[in-house]
């Protein structure tokens, strides 16, 4: 049937199952907010306060849903605001759909008001980019667009409309098919497959020879990487484990994907590793690494990361074996079914004696009890005042890693940060997608006085929307993990990480309309998350913390995995 143009775009939204948009309006992308005028009922739009905003938002609802994230943006500046949170999305490996409208077909390529080339901006940040010039190709683009977000190693996918391809005079042809059915069409096998997007089938001769080395090794490490999150790959990894019987340490971005509490849990891996974990890495004869990157926070030093052992890597992504770390064997496969495919072939194993002589070395958390507000403290009231499963959402820095530390994520998508692109200000835009896609459930966002900077101006789409989402301030008057780095590295030459200035965060957060607290101590904490909690509003709570607080422990850059710099 015949369709407006900017329909069929709403319309393969709806054939996605797509009932949430984030976005900011702006004169090119117009035509496709008129139509969403008329699709209200069905399509619900979060107009955030910035268009980076918006992209982390959509970033953070794709990762605590499992669903794909949409955003839309207008051109020129509006969509090069997205950038940040279209890298972000693609080092973390998030499913989310960018749409941006350009200049008119005519203006193209004449530097005209607000044109950019944000296809070929974003092509290095994107798994692909469409320019859309001819309006009867819209239900493919999308529909392709939706199944290379989410096919295989998930990651953003960029959509450019020029202006007059969405004219409302402009009718296409156009046919509903729903999501269930458009994914087994032929167009859409046949992309996958040339796109090299389907996972492929892991080889069952690859499969027996780690089953051979598993028996053969007497101490087992596993690593719980990303993937494992991003696949929902959970329950194979938990069986695999406990199969296994060997220790897992678990990378930042694995957080979720092996419950944090578990009895064969060692902590993060790398930098900011625990020392159960970092010598585990060490002394282990087998490493098993699942969906995991082997990056530079976790394979501090790739020359010497686990040299003592015979290295599995576990992927999905063909490109990721042997690119930081050599292995000595591979398999390529979603960590779902290559887990699964274990599992049926592996007997129960009995690790005890490698099993304790590493869960040993695990310290229990401290909670310092002095009178003045510590990082432990703060967490610790948090954990204790919140349902269990409540989601985390992070900033990037100290308060990330003190989270990450202290918190026992239990399922994928109740921790939220960005692990890959380190990114200040991703934080509270996540928090909202969450919280917008899991109403139920209560959501924290951790963050520090740097990265709060970044992205308080959200706190209006908090008020707006009637969002509870809590946000905790570690403010500690500087950019604390800058310094920490200083302090230890660069001879205490703290040159301009110092934040002696505005503005007062309980103001600010009275001023979009919020509620907030300072806190100076552990009974203050107690009472602000109290009050936060059944406030019924989104609420602020600024805690005062020492400038030379520290993350412990730490590996610095390059050196090897147990050389800790502090313990």
């Amino acid at each position: 049937m015949k369709v407006r143009a900017t329909q069929a775009i709403l319309e393969c939204l709806l054939e996605q199952d797509v009932d949430t948009v984030f976005g900011y309006p702006g004169g090119t992308i117009l035509n496709l907010y008129d139509e969403l005028y008329h699709y209200q009922d069905k399509i619900k739009h979060i107009l955030t306060a910035h268009e980076q905003g918006a992209s982390h938002a959509a970033d953070g609802y794709a990762r605590s849903t499992g669903k794909v994230g949409v955003c839309f943006a207008t051109s020129g500046p509006g969509a090069t605001n997205l950038t940040t949170g279209i890298a972000t999305a693609y080092m973390d490996s998030s499913p989310v759909v960018f749409i941006t409208c350009n200049v008119s077909e005519e203006l193209l390529g004449r530097d005209s008001f607000q044109e950019v080339d944000i296809t070929g901006i974003a092509m290095p940040i994107t798994k692909a980019t469409y320019l859309v010039r001819d309006p009867q190709t819209i239900p493919d683009v999308m529909r392709q667009a939706f199944a290379v977000a989410a096919t295989g190693r998930p990651g953003p996918v960029l959509i450019d409309f020029l202006k007059n391809v969405t004219a409302l005079n402009v009718m296409i042809d156009y046919e509903f098919i729903p999501w269930t059915e458009n994914r087994n069409t032929d167009s859409i096998r046949e992309l996958a497959v040339s796109h090299g997007l389907k996972a492929p089938e892991p080889d069952l001769n690859d499969i027996e020879t780690l089953v051979e080395l598993i028996a053969q090794a007497e101490k087992p490490l596993l690593i719980c990487g990303g993937g494992v999150v991003r696949g929902r790959a959970h329950e194979q990894f938990r069986e695999f484990a406990e199969k296994m019987d060997a220790p897992v340490a678990i990378t930042v971005m694995g957080g979720g994907g092996f419950p944090g509490a578990h009895p064969l849990t060692t902590g993060m891996i790398g930098m900011h590793g625990t020392q159960a974990s970092n010598v585990a890495c060490n002394t282990c004869d087998l490493l098993i690494a699942v969906g995991c990157r082997f990056s530079d926070r976790v394979a501090l030093k790739p020359t010497t990361f686990a040299q003592q052992a015979k290295i599995v890597h576990i992927d999905i992504d063909r490109s990721e074996i042997d690119k930081n770390v050599r292995t000595d064997h591979h398999i390529i496969g979603s960590a779902k079914r290559v887990l699964a495919e274990l599992n049926q072939r592996l007997p129960q194993y009995d690790r005890t004696e490698w099993k304790e002589k590493i869960l040993s070395l695990l310290e229990d958390q401290q909670i310092d009890e002095q009178e003045k507000l510590t990082p432990s403290q703060v967490l610790d009231t948090i954990e204790q005042a919140v349902p269990d499963g409540s989601i985390v959402a992070t900033d990037v820095g100290q308060h990330q890693m003190w989270s990450i530390q202290h918190f026992h994520f239990q399922y994928p998508g109740q921790l939220l940060t960005s692990g890959g692109f380190g990114t200040m200000g991703f934080g509270l835009g996540a928090a909202i997608g969450a919280k917008v896609g899991n109403p139920d459930k209560v959501v924290i966002h951790t963050t520090g006085d740097g990265c709060f900077r970044m992205n308080c101006h959200e706190l209006a789409t908090v008020q707006y929307y009637n969002l509870p989402i809590i946000t905790v301030v570690f403010n500690n008057g500087t950019l604390g993990m800058v310094r920490q780095w200083q302090h230890l590295i660069y001879q205490e030459h703290y040159s301009q990480t110092t934040l002696d200035r505005a503005p007062d965060f309980v103001k600010l957060a009275e001023a979009y309309g919020l509620k907030g607290k300072r806190v100076t101590n552990r009974q203050e904490m107690k009472e602000a998350m109290e009050e936060a909690l059944t406030c019924g509003c989104g609420y602020v709570i600024d805690c005062i913390i020492d400038m030379d607080e520290m993350v412990r422990p730490m590996v610095p850059g390059g050196a090897h995995i147990t050389d800790f710099l502090l313990k």
